[in-house]
């Protein structure tokens, strides 16, 4: 059972935003940044799926997936209430991501999805940002990045 209200539940649920989460891909944002990776735009509308990282020199999509939202098997827990909302809800989501990457990858792109939890540990997201700099260094063909870490 609910500890809220259905009314504050959906309020609740309605204030999450697709964009611009601090827990994710701000948390992406700020290691790119002062790992002097550049080149990236965010949310590009223009791209299947509305990558939250477009590297468009390299043709690299970057998706910051929520653990809940994107059924991430590590961390995500379905509701018990209304769970004949959520179980499809959530396998939906699933399905329209790896639809879209394989789709994004037929289309000659290279795509990375990073899961929410792992930008919470900071090896993680060392290891994610040299993920990130390889391939961009490698997409873009011998254009060197500095060689910076995410904790400078």
């Amino acid at each position: 059972m609910d500890r809220v209200s259905k009314a504050i539940r959906s309020k609740t649920m309605s204030a999450i935003r697709k964009r611009g989460n601090r827990s994710t891909e701000w948390k992406l944002r700020s290691a790119l940044i002062k790992a002097g990776i550049s080149g990236w735009v965010l949310h590009e509308t223009a791209i299947l799926g509305c990558p939250d990282f477009w590297f468009d020199g390299t043709r690299l999509a970057i998706f910051v997936d929520g653990c809940f939202w994107h059924g991430c098997r590590k961390c995500c827990r379905l509701p018990k209430q209304n769970a004949s909302y959520w179980r499809p809800k959530i396998t939906g989501n699933i399905t329209r991501d790896r639809s879209q990457t394989a789709r994004l990858k037929r289309m000659g792109f290279q795509v990375m999805r990073v899961w929410e939890h792992s930008l919470a540990n900071r090896e993680e997201l060392t290891t994610i940002v040299g993920s990130i700099r390889s391939l961009v260094g490698r997409l873009s063909r011998g254009r060197r990045m500095p060689n910076k870490s995410p904790d400078a």
